[in-house]
């Protein structure tokens, strides 16, 4: 028996427990797969994530450094950040790119979309490479102080293999990059 289109959980409530403009965390009362009550908690997240790999013709990429405070220490990503369900994902991800690195791209191509934590958030992430690049001014959000450096995309790959990159878009996206670049699709 295929399982694929069964949902083995049964919701018999849903409570708001928070609510700002990014996040909505709810609380739901539910029949676990086993047949036993339980609680799950859900966040939603009211934007699809986005993430960019710029990629000039030497194969250097673009790197964002910025202090998370839901971490409490600094980070190196791809460019990233939200875009509304509301607006084609590629325009958030030129907006995106633009704020943060200043960067404008002529060539635009999607590579990748996931979820970002399935158990216990909606989040869905779509990353593109961005290239033809033409440098302008950065124009960060006020609650970002970002560090921009441009790096071979090699040494980006080593930085995501040996844990100076932890951020999980930014994993996801720079391997799938390399694997392209080896078999010579970028």
């Amino acid at each position: 028996m295929n399982k694929e289109n069964i949902n083995p959980w049964k919701t018999l409530s849903k409570a708001e427990k928070y609510d700002n403009p990014w996040i909505n965390v709810s609380e739901h009362q539910v029949i676990n797969p086993s047949g036993k009550p339980g609680i799950y908690g859900k966040i939603h997240f009211k934007n699809i994530a986005v993430g960019i790999i710029p990629l000039d013709q030497d194969y250097n990429t673009y790197l964002v450094g910025q202090y998370r405070y839901t971490l409490q220490s600094y980070s190196w990503e791809i460019p990233e950040g939200g875009s509304p369900h509301n607006t084609p994902p590629i325009e958030g991800a030129k907006r995106e790119l633009l704020e943060e690195t200043g960067l404008k791209a002529e060539k635009w191509t999607q590579i990748l979309e996931m979820y970002m934590s399935n158990s216990v958030t909606d989040e869905l992430a779509i990353v593109f490479i961005a290239q033809q690049l033409e440098q302008g001014k950065a124009q960060p959000e006020e609650t970002e102080d970002l560090q921009i450096k441009k790096v071979p995309f090699q040494t980006v790959f080593e930085m995501a293999m040996n844990g100076q990159i932890t951020d999980a878009l930014a994993i996801a996206s720079i391997f799938k990059v390399k694997l392209m670049i080896d078999q010579g699709q970028v």
